[in-house]
């Protein structure tokens, strides 16, 4: 497929207004490795993840668990190997039948199948959550704005914050904040939604709010997620495969009920047994 017309969603929809799945492959990662200075971060990866399924990666702080969700967000790129997105290369493109580096431009128009939720919320500060959450459907995809509007309000009682619509961030709960970056994420329409430790900054007691709203998007959508936590009984809770990670390579996967209850790695063991 060429830079110009790379995969994008289709228009079939499911009920959250998501792409519909096929179960085909969406994320692949082929020998891919990354490193930072010395540190080899991910070792010749090889890993996929198909579409409409919750894969949760799980590991100790520096196994590269977050720098996956970065490679695919174009945040850094890979040393070695190769990711595609949707059957379409990410930070590579074919040319003449020879891969090259790929554009800014190429790689922007594959990563808009892919949302992004943050430890940290990044809001806009100076807009209200309606705002927050129409600004990239309208000037990104090129939604008319009442189109985005009304997706957003669907968004906002999705994840329980219609009353906040005319709100700035700053008057809402870090709880609350998160979940307007939940909305927002999803306001994008992605095929795939990455979730980077989203209760790392929150206070404890507003934890459970966040993952509730995650739990309800797991279980009434469709939408493939990809998540980095520590929260191991919100990982049970959603995911279809759980892949534990160290040392940048996948040293155990299987299904939740496998991997929490009766993990044969001895490093998965160890994990577990401090973190439970």
């Amino acid at each position: 497929m060429s830079a110009e017309t790379p995969n994008t969603p289709g228009t079939t929809t499911n009920e959250a207004g998501n792409p519909a799945v096929d179960g085909s492959e969406l994320i692949k990662f082929d020998n891919v490795t990354k490193r930072f200075g010395s540190n080899v971060v991910l070792d010749n990866l090889c890993f996929d993840v198909a579409s409409g399924k919750h894969v949760t990666l799980i590991g100790p702080s520096g196994s590269g668990k977050t720098t996956i969700l970065r490679l695919l967000m174009t945040l850094v790129k890979p040393d070695e190997g190769t990711i595609k997105v949707a059957g379409d290369y990410l930070t590579h493109e074919d040319r003449g039948g020879k891969l090259v580096p790929a554009s800014e431009r190429y790689s922007r128009e594959v990563r808009k199948n892919i949302g992004m939720v943050f430890q940290q919320f990044n809001l806009f500060p100076n807009m209200k959550v309606l705002r927050n959450i129409t600004e990239a459907p309208v000037h990104v995809l090129g939604l008319q704005k009442d189109e985005a509007e009304q997706r957003a309000r669907e968004l906002l009682e999705l994840v329980g914050l219609t009353e906040h619509i005319d709100k700035y961030p700053s008057q809402l709960s870090g709880g609350q904040q998160q979940r307007v970056a939940i909305a927002r994420a999803l306001a994008m329409r992605p095929q795939v939604l990455l979730l980077d430790e989203v209760t790392s900054a929150l206070d404890p007691e507003l934890v459970a709010g966040v993952l509730d709203v995650l739990r309800d998007i797991a279980h009434t959508t469709d939408i493939t997620m990809l998540c980095v936590t520590h929260e191991m009984n919100f990982a049970r809770d959603i995911s279809d495969d759980v892949l534990m990670f160290d040392a940048g390579r996948v040293i155990e996967s299987g299904a939740p009920e496998k991997i929490f209850s009766d993990p044969e790695h001895e490093r998965t063991r160890e994990f577990l047994s401090a973190v439970l």
